[in-house]
């Protein structure tokens, strides 16, 4: 028996373990479907590159077929290990712009302003530069400049500079446009995941017992009120396990609302399909989907001052692997995606709505094909699309994968935004800090000049940059699945905390704020408010029962 059991070990769920345990009376049972985060491609930063490829370590998985990307299936690679998703990303961080919480609270989810939210988002860091307004230190989190900047990182940031964008250090700060470096998660050039940073510190605590290799195949009810989860160990046996106070499910955007519907919680013509038992009707879970697509502009490097897959890099990579080693310094403390930045499409606008990657080699279907040689790709995406998606089930059977189902440029708004983007990228590309370093225009090429040829591009090369988001929305209108205490509509004892409950998409990378939402849920809880309100709910009283362990 628990009092609190978290499902999903990854930016919420490792943040969550540790603020809830920090009361020795609670006892905490954080669950996890992959393994330990021991793989050294986790703690060194350019290993991402290799966790792509990874079965044991990621989902991998697929969406389904895009009517308006040339029915691609798109590969979205998602972290299954301690960690989640922070085990595995490029260790950006950004917490998008402040509007996007206020918008939030403008909705009627109160606590959730960027003035509210910004002392979490200080509680949790560590800032390597010291504290300001802005920022917060002796946190878990360790936030860092790059301990490695490539020279076609540096040429970028100089290249926006002459194409009129506006330059800066802290995307996180006052203002968030502009171009520039990318502060990361890493601590003395290792990546700073969320297991690392809240996690492992406090992993020996007594009343913290961590599970992993554990698929939840369903949370357990008794009436309306959350009482256990039960979960297939690695041999595939069902084991069941109570818990007094509340279940939280911390599984991401996909993850969350799958075991929702597993558990009989969502749109009932959903449930009947796959013949799963109504435990309450629900029709917002798995709806709201949301993410941020993304095209790359990528170009041969006549100078070699990129990162290549070629024979002459050889030298410079033995050489990192020692400075490595030694300094934590060097080629493998990188991120890939060193600079980028926001900007606008229309100078009008009150914000940004595009983001920047820079990164120094040719990526392509994120790093699984290889281009010999040198180069550099740019990547931009759209911030804010108006296209919505939904995710529902394949079957009932909690190994299958969900229907994963985006549903990209189904908004005509969010192609013209990207085509917008595209130009941008050209113009910075084009800038003279290039000249002497740009080689031949990869893709989109030479050929793609006018806006239908731009376009057609757009559709056959469009991809994810990670974000999902939003498939057990925050709110209270007729598909919210969460209050503003993150407690599931209508049932007790249950909350989802992870990036599945943003309303919007925040402008920005993901990861920072799911720990924040972590944060923002175990101060809730920890506050005493566990018991329902709100819309649609029905209070039960706990009542023993006996859960007994597979053998």
């Amino acid at each position: 028996m628990y009092d609190t059991i978290i499902v999903g070990a990854g930016s919420a769920g490792c943040v969550l373990a540790n603020r809830l345990s920090a009361d020795p009376r609670r006892r905490v049972c954080l669950l996890e479907a992959g393994p330990e985060d021991t793989s050294p491609w986790i703690h060194i930063p350019v290993g991402m590159f290799f966790m792509m490829r990874s079965r044991a370590l990621n989902w991998r998985y697929q969406t389904e077929p895009q009517p308006q990307l040339h029915h691609r299936r798109l590969f979205w690679p998602r972290g299954k290990t301690l960690g989640g998703c922070s085990s595995s990303n490029a260790m950006v961080y950004t917490r998008g712009h402040r509007s996007d919480y206020d918008h939030w609270a403008e909705l009627g989810n109160q606590g959730w302003s960027y003035a509210e939210m910004l002392p979490l988002f200080k509680r949790g860091q560590h800032q390597e530069r010291g504290p300001s307004d802005y920022h917060g230190v002796g946190g878990p989190l360790n936030v860092a400049d790059l301990r490695q900047q490539s020279e076609i990182s540096r040429v970028f940031v100089r290249a926006a500079g002459e194409a009129g964008y506006p330059l800066g250090d802290d995307f996180n700060g006052a203002e968030q446009e502009g171009v520039g470096f990318y502060q990361v998660t890493q601590k003395d050039g290792r990546r700073c995941s969320s297991a690392r940073a809240y996690l492992h510190p406090i992993r020996q605590r007594p009343n913290l017992t961590v599970i992993t290799r554990a698929l939840a195949s369903r949370v357990l009810f008794e009436g309306k009120r959350a009482v256990g989860v039960a979960y297939l160990d690695p041999r595939g046996r069902p084991i069941e396990l109570a818990a007094r106070r509340e279940v939280v499910l911390a599984g991401g955007a996909i993850n969350s609302p799958q075991l929702l519907l597993l558990s009989g919680i969502g749109p009932r013509a959903e449930l009947e399909k796959h013949g799963i038992p109504l435990v309450h009707e629900l029709p917002g879970v798995g709806r709201n989907l949301q993410d941020h697509l993304d095209v790359i502009v990528a170009h041969r490097d006549c100078r070699r001052a990129s990162y290549g897959f070629a024979p002459s890099f050889l030298p410079r990579l033995l050489q990192s692997i020692g400075e490595y080693r030694r300094h934590g310094r060097g080629f493998l403390t990188s991120n890939l995606a060193e600079a980028g930045g926001f900007v606008k499409s229309d100078p009008t606008l009150s914000r940004p709505d595009l983001q920047y990657h820079l990164t120094s080699t040719i990526l392509d279907d994120h790093g699984r094909r290889i281009w010999l040689g040198y180069g550099y790709s740019l990547h931009v995406c759209d911030l804010r699309p108006k296209s919505r998606g939904y995710l529902a089930l394949n079957s009932a059977d909690p190994r299958d994968p969900p229907l994963i189902q985006p549903r990209y440029l189904s908004h005509p708004d969010d192609l013209e935004t990207l085509l917008a983007g595209v130009k941008t990228c050209r113009k910075i590309l084009a800038a003279p800090a290039f000249d002497g370093y740009r080689g031949e225009e990869i893709f989109p090429g030479a050929a793609a000049q006018g806006d239908d040829e731009l376009r057609e591009f757009i559709r056959r090369r469009a991809e994810t940059i990670y974000h999902p988001a939003g498939t057990c929305k925050m709110g209270h209108d007729p598909l919210a699945v969460v209050d503003d205490q993150l407690r599931v509509h209508g049932l007790s004892g249950l909350r989802v905390a992870d990036a599945s409950i943003m309303p919007t998409l925040i402008g920005g990378n993901t990861n920072a704020p799911t720990m924040v939402i972590g944060e923002k849920a175990a101060e809730s809880i920890l506050a005493g408010r566990e018991e329902p309100a709100g819309r649609h709910r029905e209070p039960a009283e706990p009542r023993p029962r006996s859960f007994l362990r597979a053998s």
